[in-house]
């Protein structure tokens, strides 16, 4: 539902005139992205649902088979018709049974926990759009997933003014509702990168250059998402300056895509958190 309306979006926004046929192509081509995403972890814990389903058929199946077996045993030294060589091979197969049954057990509970954790990043992954609706409607913020790392992609201009590392009173909203649906997430490092577009900064300004700018506005971002109440132990800050483009920057509007704020989640590693300017 969330890409159709990016999508949708996205076409009304170019049928009007309002942006270029490239930031179009662009945004189509996350919004694709995205739904193969969302369509892969679907398929992941379609999966799983259909292991743990085979298993429990398995199990029920050897746990008749054992019930059947015993019976036969009872019966044998009821009658005293089974041989010795007879009885030991029934008690061996019985034990080769619990045995496998015992592993068939502890593989399902290890596949419903995969389940359940494919389930639990997925409500995380809602719980973020449904806090960011409105800022991912007006194509603000853009939420993405991706083999258990979630990021949040901020455009610089609902943060900062041009050259400027002090978020504004638009940014604040947009980080309070962040820090919101991140106070509950578990397990995860929350690291804050700055990007930049590949104009030179001011040589009269504050910042030397676009490292220490994106470095200053990632570091005003963890500022502000602490002051906010997320855990500061998982925050950490990174600045890429312009060297990690998502477009070309050969436009006003891929320069504009390319000055963000990444907010990463990523699986916790148990590491000492750091700020650091790459």
């Amino acid at each position: 539902m969330r890409n159709r309306l990016l999508t949708s979006l996205c076409a009304f926004t170019l049928a009007t005139g309002c942006v270029t046929q490239g930031k179009y192509d662009t945004a189509m081509q996350r919004a694709q992205t995205l739904d193969e995403q969302l369509k892969g972890e679907q398929g992941a814990r379609a999966a799983a649902e259909e292991k743990v389903r085979q298993l429990e058929e398995q199990v029920k199946g050897l746990e008749q088979e054992k019930e059947a077996l015993t019976a036969r045993l009872n019966t044998s030294e009821a009658r005293l018709t089974s041989s010795a060589a007879e009885r030991r091979g029934l008690e061996q197969k019985i034990a080769e049974l619990t045995a496998l049954n015992e592993e068939l057990a502890t593989s399902k509970r290890k596949l419903t926990e995969a389940k359940e954790a494919l389930e639990k990043k997925s409500a995380e992954y809602e719980s973020l759009a449904q806090s960011l609706k409105t800022e991912i409607s007006e194509g603000k913020i853009e939420l993405s997933e991706l083999r258990g790392r979630m990021t949040v992609n901020l455009k610089d201009k609902i943060l900062f003014a041009s050259g400027s590392a002090r978020v504004g009173k638009e940014g604040e909203a947009a980080l309070k509702k962040i820090a919101e649906a991140l106070k509950g997430v578990q397990g995860k490092i929350i690291r804050v990168e700055g990007h930049t577009d590949d104009v030179p900064t001011d040589p009269k300004g504050p910042f030397p250059s676009n490292w220490e700018l994106s470095l200053a506005r990632a570091m005003a971002v963890v500022r502000a998402l602490q002051d906010a109440g997320v855990d500061p132990t998982v925050l950490s800050a990174a600045g890429y300056g312009p060297y990690q483009p998502i477009a070309p920057n050969d436009s006003a509007d891929n320069r504009s895509l390319n000055r963000r704020i990444e907010i990463v989640l990523a699986p916790g590693t148990g590491t000492t958190t750091t700020t650091s300017s790459r």
